[in-house]
């Protein structure tokens, strides 16, 4: 059982950048890949950028460099750093945690992008 809590989403214009932060708890020792997701309302959930427990990561086309996923091994943390944000980022950003037999989703955090 792995908890996900995001943290960082909120209002910005465009060209702005925002941290968000996903903190896992529980069985973090068996979770293989850490990512981030984003749906905006009435599209389908995509994949953001994810990040492998031996530290390999991938990154959706979109993402262009403006993108960068971390993680924090010590405190079971993973990172999302987006810089010159597009009012097309607009979405509820949500982490997720794959283990073997489930995937385990945070809440997620509401990313608003004005112009």
């Amino acid at each position: 059982q792995v908890q996900l809590v995001e943290s960082g989403g909120g209002l910005v214009q465009a060209g702005g950048s925002l941290r968000l932060s996903c903190a896992a708890s529980g069985s973090a020792f068996s979770i293989a890949t850490m990512g981030w997701y984003r749906q905006a309302p009435g599209k389908q959930r995509e994949l953001v950028a994810a990040i492998t427990r031996d530290g390999s990561i991938n990154y959706a086309d979109f993402v262009k460099g403006r993108f960068t996923i971390s993680r924090d091994i010590a405190k079971n943390t993973v990172y999302l750093q987006i810089d010159s944000l597009k009012p097309e980022d607009t979405a509820v950003y949500y982490c997720a945690a794959d283990q073997l037999l489930r995937t385990s989703w945070g809440q997620g955090t509401q990313v608003t992008v004005s112009s």
